[in-house]
Order: C-alpha cells, then sequence, then structure tokens
C-alpha cells in the first residue's frame, strides 16, 4: 500500500477542506494509506499527524479554513527545519505529499523537492490570486464575493451620508483581489501595491468626480500605502467627509463559493492522480479553463503580473475622464 500525505500550509483559504476530501478520497479510492498533517510545516517538523479515512472528511466541503490546520513556521525557512522536514517526510510519506497554499508554500514545496525523492504536489490556494502558473487559486473566488457583499454595503451608508470610503481589502503584496473586488462592485477609484500612485493624483480624480457623485468609494489593497494617511490628506484638501473601512480577515473566512468548492475538488482529485501515474514535483493549474500542470520551480521562480487592461477597465467603467 502507498503511504501518501496531505498538508495545508501559509495562510487559510475557503475550499481548503474541499481540496483535503478531495485528496483523501480519491486516496482511498486508489487503496493508498493518506495522513493529514496538522499545523502546516510544523506538524512534519514535530511529527504531529494522522491516518485519515473517509469519514474524517465527510461533511467538510462546505467549511471555511482547514480542518488540518495551519501555522506559520519560520523553522522551515532555515537548513535545521528543513531537515527535520525531509527526514520526517520521507518516513511518514514516503510515495508523496500533496501541500494546499499560497505562493510561499509553492516555494517551500519546491525546496523540498530538491532536497528529497519524495514526489512533492502542490495545490494553489489562496484569496490573493498571486500565484505564477495558474489563471485561479483556491479561495480567490470566495474572497472577491466576501468583500464585494461588505462594499455593497458600505456603498448604501456612503450614499445615504454624501461620503467618501476607502475600503481597504486584503493584498499584501498583489491587488487581484482589489482589482476584482473594485471592477465588480463599480468602484470609482482602485489603488493597486503593483500600480504606484500619488496622493495628489487621488485627489484630482476624487474632485473630478464631485460634479457627478454626492459619493464615492476607494477600494486599496493594503499593500498599496496607509488607508488612514490618504484618508486624513483627502479630507484635509477636499472638504469632504472621508471614512476608512478595513475589511481584514472575515475575507479568509466563511464558507466557500461553488466556484472554490469546484476547484478544490478537482484539483485535489488530480493531485492524487499524478502521484498515482507516478509524476513528481509539480503544481495543479486551473488554465484556461482547464486542468493543467506546471513544475514547481515556475510559481517558486515567478510572480504572477496584474493585468493593466482590467484596471483600464475599472477607470473607464467607473465614469474617469481621460
Amino acid at each position: 500500500m502507498k503511504k501518501i500525505a496531505v498538508i495545508t500550509t501559509g495562510g487559510d483559504a475557503p475550499g481548503m477542506n474541499a481540496a483535503v476530501r478531495a485528496v483523501v478520497r480519491t486516496a482511498r479510492y486508489c487503496n493508498f494509506q493518506i495522513s493529514g498533517i496538522k499545523r502546516g510545516w510544523w506538524g512534519l517538523i514535530e511529527n504531529d499527524f494522522f491516518v485519515m479515512g473517509n469519514r474524517d472528511v465527510s461533511g467538510i466541503i462546505s467549511r471555511g479554513g482547514t480542518i488540518l490546520g495551519t501555522m506559520r513556521c519560520p523553522l522551515s525557512k532555515t537548513r535545521k527545519g528543513m531537515d527535520l522536514i525531509v527526514k520526517n517526510l520521507g518516513r511518514i510519506a514516503p510515495d508523496g505529499i500533496v501541500v494546499i497554499g499560497g505562493d510561499g508554500s509553492m516555494r517551500a514545496s519546491y525546496e523540498i523537492s530538491k532536497r528529497c525523492r519524495v514526489p512533492v504536489i502542490g495545490i494553489p490556494a489562496s484569496i490573493d490570486n498571486d500565484i505564477a502558473g495558474t489563471d485561479e487559486t483556491i479561495g480567490f473566488d470566495t474572497a472577491i464575493n466576501t468583500a464585494l457583499s461588505a462594499i455593497d454595503k458600505i456603498r448604501d451608508t456612503a450614499t445615504s451620508h454624501e461620503r467618501v470610503f476607502i475600503v481597504e481589502v486584503m493584498g499584501r503584496d498583489s491587488g487581484f483581489l482589489a482589482l476584482s473586488a473594485g471592477i465588480a462592485s463599480g468602484a470609482e477609484i482602485v489603488l493597486l501595491p503593483e500600480i504606484k500612485w500619488k496622493k495628489k493624483d487621488v485627489l484630482k480624480k476624487l474632485i473630478s468626480f464631485e460634479r457627478k457623485k454626492s459619493s464615492l468609494i476607494i477600494v486599496m489593497a493594503e499593500g498599496a500605502g496607509d488607508c488612514q494617511c490618504l484618508c486624513e490628506y483627502l479630507s484635509g484638501k477636499s472638504g469632504k467627509r472621508v471614512r476608512v473601512s478595513k475589511l481584514g480577515y472575515i475575507q479568509r473566512g466563511g464558507s466557500p463559493s461553488v466556484d472554490s468548492r469546484i476547484l478544490g475538488s478537482v484539483l485535489g482529485y488530480r493531485a492524487v492522480e499524478l502521484i498515482k501515474k507516478g509524476k513528481k514535483n509539480l503544481m495543479c493549474a486551473w488554465v484556461n479553463d482547464r486542468f493543467r500542470t506546471v513544475p514547481l520551480s515556475y510559481p517558486a521562480r515567478h510572480r504572477k503580473k496584474i493585468d493593466r487592461e482590467m484596471l483600464k477597465i475599472s477607470n473607464v467603467l467607473s465614469g474617469q475622464s481621460r
């Protein structure tokens, strides 16, 4: 009987449980022994795992977060930590491991694949959708819908009180979530970490809208700058009542959307199939609405780029003048 494992690492994302469920049930269908590694990389360092069966994943497809747990693990970035991970992995799951996580998880997976013979298969799961090699990551669709629901409600208050709201969404290094939420909500201004901007330019746009609209929404990725500083600047220079609303961790939680559940299920199934076929050191990807694989080295070495044409579309549809 082949022994494989599944692990969730990095930040949690809605749909991770759907992927875990798919990995476990596909593994059992293939007559593999499947172990769940608890608390991310810490579980491999401290031998914290358990053998899983179909009943262990019953009813979890609708739950947010991850039943396996996940924790940041600075030790995984050290030689000592990596040595422990590789050593224990070879004992617990000599025939393969499925790693479900974000861009940092894919980089760590690639490092592990270079150090040991155990096949490593990555599944991209991140609300930021910032992993190179795949069009969509597990959890991204759910996070957009969560943010959109909040922005729509904030719009009601902004309109009623004739205010400007800066809505901060997650995205330290990438603006995919902010851009998608901005387009879907009809935000007047979208600010991203990838695109340089100046406060005076935001002020100019705000003033240009003043003659057309009594309220405005600015969607801002957290890594794009200091939203409170921008709020004070716009308030002082424009005379408008500007408020800040940080959506925070609600974007990570909640029941996964249909998209996130299906993507998690399909990629989880495909990951085990790859191990069954003897494939290794690949990331499962979703490209042009079809399943694809890319070498783990690709997301580890490349950064996904924002689509500037989508930002232009956002600007045009918001009613901005040239």
